[in-house]
């Protein structure tokens, strides 16, 4: 299969399977020829901020008094740069944990992290496939 039909394969199951919304395909539409790697600039920057929260997110649960505000101001940051990526499950699962953290539940965050950081690397590895897939389309044209 070559590259084209692999990133649309790639691309129709990360639809398919809720990794993505139509956020994402608005997103992609607002590129074009003045600024072709607007998408592959919004997706490496999403992928470097939300690994940057999730350490945040992880340090303030290992303190010994959890801040569930700060903890809460993370969660509300990444859910809102996933959902500006149309990434529907990280953001649904952040609307999940900013619940727990509203409990002040430790344990419920923690757990709610590990889904969130699950969600987030699964998704950051089909991008980074895709942005490989790109660059590899590109060089042809």
């Amino acid at each position: 299969m070559d590259a084209a039909n692999q990133l649309t394969a790639l691309l129709n199951n990360m639809f398919a399977t809720g990794l993505l919304d139509e956020q994402f395909q608005q997103l992609q539409m607002l590129q074009d020829p003045s600024a072709p790697d607007f998408v592959s600039e919004v997706v490496t920057l999403f992928c470097q901020d939300g690994e940057r929260i999730i350490g945040e997110l992880a340090k303030l649960l290992e303190k010994p008094t959890v801040d569930f505000d700060r903890v809460d101001a993370f969660v509300h940051q990444l859910k809102g740069s996933s959902a500006s990526v149309g990434a529907q499950k990280v953001k649904n699962t952040c609307v999940q944990f900013r619940e727990v953290c509203q409990l002040k539940s430790r344990d419920g965050c923690l757990k709610t992290l590990d889904l969130v950081r699950t969600e987030f690397y699964d998704l950051r590895g089909k991008f980074q496939t895709m942005l490989q897939l790109e660059k590899h389309i590109q060089g042809f044209k």
